[in-house]
């Protein structure tokens, strides 16, 4: 409705309705922007050797950060793997302890020679728990690494006896837990 209304009203201009500006008034143009004080050529060098020095920096600072992660990484790493093979050396101290006081009893039930198997057994674990106990996580992983270059298939027998140790347990909580 108010579209109507404006049609109605509206009057349509007519070139005698314009009226030029008068014949003596000056016009003057604007000025370019050349003149203008606005610079439109590239940035000079020293603008681009401080863009390069900050984008050095900041390059130099991503790095820095990034190996403070990684020292960090490695560090937590290393503080897991020392608890872990404290906890190894300790379940093998328990297991040999286990074999020892298994001897006495193995010596009752089936004689003399067999418990004497058992307590070398608890030796041999005593023995690989205290070597555990001495050396370096670096030297474990160096003597690991050796083992697997020398025998491959130890290790790969040893991994897959491992495993399917973790799933035998994992099953076993499963089942305990559904219980």
């Amino acid at each position: 409705m108010a579209d109507e209304q404006d049609r109605d009203t509206f009057q349509h201009s007519s070139a005698a309705d314009v009226t030029p500006p008068p014949a003596d008034a000056a016009f003057t143009p604007a000025a370019p922007l050349k003149d203008a004080g606005v610079d439109f050529t590239p940035e000079s060098n020293a603008t681009e050797a401080t863009s390069a020095g900050t984008l050095a920096d900041a390059k130099q600072s991503v790095l820095d950060q990034v190996s403070k992660g990684r020292e960090q990484a490695a560090d937590k790493a290393r503080n897991y793997a020392d608890e872990g093979k404290a906890r190894a050396a300790d379940a093998l101290t328990q297991l040999s302890q286990l074999l020892t006081d298994a001897a006495g009893q193995v010596d009752e039930k089936l004689g003399e020679q067999y418990g004497q198997y058992a307590r070398s057994a608890a030796d041999r674990v005593q023995g690989f728990s205290s070597a555990i106990e001495d050396k370096s996580i670096d030297d474990l992983v160096a003597d690991a690494r050796e083992l697997v270059r020398k025998s491959p298939a130890i290790a790969v027998g040893v991994a897959a006896g491992l495993g399917f140790v973790a799933a035998r347990l994992i099953g076993a909580g499963l089942d305990q837990r559904d219980v």
